[in-house]
Order: C-alpha cells, then sequence, then structure tokens
C-alpha cells in the first residue's frame, strides 16, 4: 500500500535539488495535508515533519468514526523536528488521518510512509533519529478503524466553526449592551498609538475602518511611521484627509518600534493609551465595552483583552482565551500582549518605551508598568476585542532569537529592581522562559510527610527515590503509618532508621483518614517548610524538589504543585481547576506529557487556585496562617482542594510549576472510591466542598469564562452574555 499525501490550498511544493526531502511551504495560517490510504493497507503510519527555520506547532486530526471535528485533534507543542507514528490497523473503513504541520506561514519537510510491522517501522524511525537534531517522538496510538457515522455528501455549506460562533455571539451581545458615559472617561479618554513601516495600504485601510466603525466619542488614532520607504506606503499617507481623530506622525529616518511609538505617545492627548500593529485590526465594540469596564471600574490601572486569531484576509483561524491576571505566567510568556489599555499618566512615570529590546519592546514595557501596581487594578475583559492577523511577518517571528534574548533581558531586569538575582533560561517551549533563582546559601530544611500503610514496592520505591535520586540537600522524610502488617515494611523503616538520622516512621493502627495522617506529620514536622507525598509517586529527575522550593520566591506564594504523569506518560496533574462538574478536576487529563494547552500555559509557571495533595509543598508561612488539613470533612477526598482554597482565599498564591515532574501511580496504594461504604463517604465528601466552598459557582481565574466546565479537557462555549470584570 502507498499513502496518498493530498496537500490543501495553502501548501506549495518547493522546488529542490533534493527532491526526495519533501520540502514544503506554507502560504496561509491552515496549511494541511489529508493522508489516504485503502481499506486494504499496511498498519503502521509513520509522519515524519520538521521545520526549516522558525519553529512549528504541528496538529494531527484523528478520524474518529465521525470525520474530521477540531475536539478530535492533537495539538503538538511547537518544536523543530517530529517523528508521529499511528497504527490505523491492517483492514478498515475509515481510510484518512490529517495532518496540520504548522499554524503560520513558514517552510518545512513532511513525508509520510507505511508499515507491515513494527520491527519494519522502528528501523525507519532509527534513521530519523539518527540526525543530531533534537527530535520529539509522538505515539498516537491504535486509531479507530470504522465509521460510526456514514459521511454524507456536501449538499451545502458546512456549518460555521466554533471560534467563529464564540466570537459572532460575542459581537452580537456587545451590540446588544446598553451603555451610559459617565465623567471617568470625558473628553479624549483612549488614544490608539500604532508604529507603522512600509505597511500595505490595504492593512492600513483594514486598521483605520474598524477604527472609524467604533462609534465612540473621545477615542484618537495615530499612526507614527518609522521612516517607511515603500511607496506604496508613502502615496497612501498622502491620500489621507485630513481627520481630528485619525492623526499621522512621520519620522524621516528608521529609528525601530519602541522610538516610533515613543514619537506617537508624544502626540497623544488620551487619559488611556492602547497599541496595536499596523497589519491587525479592531474588533467590532471593543471601544464600547472597554469604555464601559473602565467606567465601572474608577480605580483599574491596567485593561487587558481576548483576541481572535484571523489569516491575511481576516478569516478567523482561532481564538487567545486568556486567563485573569497571573504575575507567574507572565514571568514565562507575555500572555498579555494586545488588546491592552494603560494609564497614560503611569507610562509618563516610566518614560514609555525603552530601545533596545527589538521584537519584546511591549513586553519590557508591560513587566516595568504592572511593577508595583495592585493586582486588584489589573483587569481581564474577556471579549475578543482584538484581531490579530498571523501572517508570519511579524518582527518576533524572522528574529525569533534576538526577540526571545530581548524579553528575557527584561525579565532579568525586572526581578533585579525587587533585588532579585535571576537568570533566565528557555522553558518547554524553547522560546517561552524559565526564571532560576539564585540557590541559596542554605536551602531551606523541608519535612517529607508520606502517609502510607503496607505495599512495600510503593514505599520502598519513594524512600529510595528521595534518599538516592533527589538532590536536594537538607530534608526529614517522616512516613505516617495507619497500621502496615507486612514484615518487609516493618523491616524497611528499620533499616532506613538505622541508616538514615534523617528518617522517622511512626505507625498508628486506624481507618484510613488522608487529612488526620499529613496532620500528624505537620505536628510532627520540624522543616522551615512542608511537603506533602504520596507513596504511589516516582521521582524521574533530581532536581525537582529544588525547582517547588524555588518557586516560593514568588511574592505571596504558600503552595506549590507538581506535573504529574501516569505511567503510560500521558498527563496525571497539570493544576485543579476548581468548578469542574461543580467540584474541582484536573485540566487536560490523559494529554500526552508533551502537551502545551492555551498559548503553550503548560509548558511553564502557572498561578493555580489549586494543586494537587499527592505532591504538594506547603510554607511555613501559609501553615501557620491556615492551620491543618479538615480530618472531620475532607478525611480522604478533596482535601487538598480545600486546603488550597482556604489558602487562596487567605491571599496565598497557588503555583504549578512543570520543571517539576513525576510519575504518579495513582491510588495503587489505596483502590477505588465507587462501591461500598467508599462510594458513601466520598459522595459525603462532595457535598461537603460544595457546601463550604460554593464550587457550583466558582469562577476560577486560572480559566477563561469562555471555556466549558463540564469536562478535563475545556472546550470553547458560545456565550449567552458578556463578562464584564470587577475589582471588588
Amino acid at each position: 500500500m502507498t499513502l496518498k499525501i493530498i496537500p490543501n490550498a495553502d501548501l506549495e511544493r518547493e522546488i529542490s535539488a533534493e527532491a526526495h526531502l519533501g520540502l514544503w511551504k506554507s502560504l496561509g495560517d491552515d496549511p494541511a495535508f489529508e493522508i489516504r490510504f485503502s481499506p486494504l493497507r499496511k498498519k503502521l503510519v509513520v509522519i515524519h515533519v520538521a521545520a526549516t527555520s522558525e519553529p512549528i506547532d504541528p496538529k494531527l486530526y484523528i478520524n474518529r468514526g465521525y470525520g474530521f471535528r477540531e475536539k478530535d485533534t492533537v495539538s503538538l507543542p511547537e518544536g523543530n523536528r517530529f517523528v508521529i507514528t499511528a497504527d490505523i490497523g491492517s483492514v478498515g473503513s475509515i481510510c484518512a488521518l490529517r495532518a496540520d504541520p504548522a499554524s503560520f506561514p513558514t517552510s518545512f519537510k513532511f513525508a509520510a510512509r507505511a508499515f507491515a510491522s513494527e520491527k519494519s517501522a522502528e528501523r525507519y524511525i532509527a534513521t530519523l533519529l539518527r540526525s543530531e537534531e533534537q527530535t520529539k517522538r509522538i505515539d498516537l496510538g491504535r486509531l479507530p478503524q470504522y465509521w460510526l457515522k456514514l459521511p454524507r455528501l456536501r449538499l451545502r455549506q458546512r456549518a460555521p466553526s466554533l471560534t467563529i460562533q464564540y466570537a459572532e455571539a460575542s459581537y452580537r451581545l456587545a451590540a446588544e449592551l446598553e451603555t451610559t458615559s459617565v465623567p471617568a472617561t470625558a473628553g479624549t479618554w483612549l488614544s490608539v498609538v500604532v508604529p507603522v513601516y512600509n505597511a500595505p495600504p490595504r492593512y492600513l485601510d483594514d486598521l483605520v475602518r474598524s477604527f472609524e466603525a467604533q462609534g465612540e466619542m473621545g477615542a484618537e488614532l495615530i499612526l507614527s511611521d518609522d521612516g517607511s520607504t515603500s511607496p506604496e506606503t508613502r502615496q497612501w499617507y498622502q491620500s489621507q484627509q485630513s481627520k481630528d481623530n485619525v492623526r499621522l506622525v512621520l519620522k524621516e529616518r528608521n529609528g525601530g518600534i519602541a522610538a516610533a511609538t515613543n514619537a506617537g505617545l508624544s502626540q497623544a492627548k488620551g487619559q488611556w493609551i492602547a497599541f496595536l500593529d499596523h497589519d491587525d485590526v479592531i474588533a467590532p465594540h471593543a471601544f464600547k465595552l472597554i469604555r464601559h469596564t473602565l467606567e465601572q471600574n474608577p480605580d483599574a490601572n491596567f485593561l487587558y483583552t481576548d483576541e481572535l486569531v484571523v489569516d491575511d484576509t481576516l478569516r478567523p483561524t482561532g481564538v487567545m482565551l486568556k486567563p485573569a491576571y497571573d504575575s507567574v505566567l507572565l514571568t514565562g510568556v507575555n500572555y498579555i500582549n494586545h488588546f491592552s489599555i494603560y494609564r497614560h499618566s503611569r507610562l509618563r512615570e516610566i518614560g514609555y518605551l525603552r530601545t533596545g529590546y527589538d521584537g519584546s519592546q511591549d513586553y519590557d514595557l508591560l513587566l516595568r508598568y504592572v511593577e508595583g501596581v495592585p493586582e486588584e487594578s489589573i483587569l481581564h475583559l474577556p471579549y475578543p476585542a482584538y484581531w490579530w492577523r498571523r501572517n508570519g511577518k511579524t518582527y518576533s517571528r524572522q528574529f525569533m532569537d534576538a526577540a526571545t534574548a530581548n524579553a528575557r533581558k527584561a525579565l532579568a531586569e525586572r526581578f533585579a529592581r525587587q533585588r532579585q538575582t535571576v537568570s533566565v533560561d528557555g522553558a518547554l517551549t524553547k522560546t517561552l522562559h524559565r526564571v532560576i533563582f539564585d540557590a541559596p546559601r542554605e536551602w531551606p530544611k523541608i519535612s517529607v510527610i508520606i502517609p502510607s500503610k503496607d505495599n512495600f514496592d510503593l514505599i520502598s520505591r519513594i524512600l529510595g527515590d528521595l534518599f538516592e535520586k533527589t538532590d536536594y540537600p537538607n530534608l526529614e522524610v517522616l512516613v505516617v503509618d495507619n497500621g502496615s502488617a507486612d514484615q518487609a515494611v516493618l523491616d524497611l523503616y528499620e533499616h532506613y532508621r538505622k541508616s538514615q538520622p534523617r528518617f522517622s516512621a511512626v505507625i498508628n493502627r486506624e481507618p484510613f483518614n488522608f487529612s488526620r495522617s499529613v496532620n500528624r506529620g505537620l505536628n510532627a514536622a520540624t522543616g522551615e517548610h512542608c511537603l506533602i507525598l504520596n507513596n504511589d509517586v516516582e521521582v524521574i529527575e533530581p532536581g525537582w524538589l529544588k525547582e517547588m522550593v524555588s518557586c516560593l520566591a514568588y511574592d505571596g506564594a504558600g503552595i506549590v504543585g507538581a506535573k504529574l504523569l501516569f505511567s503510560n506518560d500521558n498527563m496525571q496533574h497539570a493544576g485543579v481547576v476548581v468548578g469542574f462538574g461543580g467540584l474541582a478536576g484536573h485540566w487536560y487529563l490523559n494529554k500526552p506529557k508533551e502537551f502545551g494547552g492555551p498559548m503553550n500555559r503548560l509548558h511553564v509557571r502557572n498561578t493555580m487556585t489549586c494543586v494537587t495533595g499527592a505532591v504538594m509543598l506547603i510554607s511555613g508561612d501559609c501553615l501557620r496562617n491556615i492551620g491543618l488539613f479538615d480530618e472531620e470533612n475532607f478525611a480522604v477526598a478533596y482535601n487538598d482542594v480545600d486546603y488550597c482554597l482556604r489558602a487562596h482565599k487567605a491571599g496565598y498564591r497557588i503555583i504549578w510549576t512543570p520543571f517539576a515532574c513525576l510519575y504518579h501511580h495513582e491510588s495503587l496504594s489505596r483502590g477505588s472510591d465507587k462501591s461500598g461504604e467508599r462510594k458513601k463517604r466520598f459522595e459525603q465528601e462532595k457535598q461537603n466542598l460544595r457546601r463550604l466552598h460554593a464550587t457550583r459557582g466558582f469562577i476560577d481565574r486560572a480559566l477563561n469564562p469562555a471555556y466549558s466546565r463540564d469536562k478535563s479537557d475545556p472546550k470553547i462555549v458560545v456565550p449567552t452574555r458578556l463578562h464584564i470584570p470587577s475589582m471588588s
């Protein structure tokens, strides 16, 4: 069987002397190959895709018996080279797989081959892996083979995508919103400053039209040209009629984005300032909602919105749905970006944009602007107010290395101003950031508390991992045992008592109550901070505990959680979202370990409302103020959620880090809660969580309001009302 590779209209083959390499060029934002195979076929497919310049972000559409659907996609993190395998079976009625190599115009290599056996496939893969270039290997596993719903002839145009439905509903609701202007935004309340360099006239036309369509008084658009040399751009300026609210600032010489933006700022009259790029568009009713939000929150200092991603013809292709303000996330990625609204007076105080940060000048400005600003005065308006024309031609994509270096320089300076010495490295996506805090002269003592009973294999492994595979220099290990009878376990305890002065194990024969066991450990702990650790955890790399302790250096940090994987390398814990299913749940459960999530958030540190108690570091200050775990209401389930919510409400920050990654062989030591007395207790603890923390209506700040709360992999929900943020 030979696979048939069918490219869509966004792709063209590049001519090369080495035609066998399969060089392709993406011409738009939605390049896709349909990989077709016959009903009788070789069972294994191997796809090889490799970037030739900047990193790419492939996506695979798996036909689960209903055709290609967005809900059945596997999104891969950015990388330079991928080998993807799939078992399609040797016979079946599903005869296609779709591969989208990138979501932006770029060049790459693409090839797909079929193999009858794993041995022959592995021989081919071995030849691909001989390259010194780092390769991400992804196994899609066994794919569905048969149609569940027979495909129909497409006699009508297909229904709009969920992205388009979401955007249209948002704009319809905004049009219907009734607002009343108040003095908080009287006069010229908003100046939109746009640096321009050799912009195509149609881009400028789109931008000006979108500005004029807003229909809000008191706003001005300033186009600040950075010495454009394009005859078309200069002719466009000459063709423009003089308008009070659309002004041109023309520089004779090119001085860079920061200088051009500052020239525009010097002419701005607005109380508030927004920055846009010359190839982007303001969404319908954006000014109306922004103005209304500022009027409802007169003490706000900063406002940012969501983004609709569009192609070069303004066709929607995706959406950037952001969380509420998160200063920890901001140190890993500039997730805020456009459309953001700054107080002009504060911009003057900090000296506008700085030169020398090309490609990341907005990031540097933002980091300096929010310094010292109360976090509650930074508002997120969950509305797609900005259309980001993603065409691959921005400075930061063409010159990614320089932009990334400048971003890290800005980050290091941000911490230096707060007298924290850091270096900044790449995150799990190399263009994102990991702040590395200087190691303290003496690492604080950590008390590791492990509730356990019997199960020699688990407890022996985690104790060995702590004493032999963990490089943290100052810890004590306290096993709180509720009645082990296994002689091998008792002998193990005795061995560690004799060989490790930092070890203790206390046995109390009593019914299992996780919270009580944790509390026994907390009361006996002598460390500065305490780590709650399940006995079914396995260490992967030695620096995990140093990473967790380092995260306590963030302002207000009280609890730190880790990235946990199932034994099959799928995601077990990337943070807990409160409100899932009316209770709380792990998001992106069972996703591949490389999965990045929205805006690659799972590749950097995040502030969450809750993390799992399987690996939970609690600062001494947080412990002293929040107290012990709740033994009465949460003996076994949701005790970690309850504790985190109590800490969250007290103002402590809960941080999840992907740079501390461990295996969690979940519930191997305890069994299921789905029958008998365990089920009854589990249901009661669910009710306790709803009663004590009102989780049915809880809006977790880590999740955009446009995402569903019904399952681990949240989907976009078409809105029925607008969410206007409030400082109260």
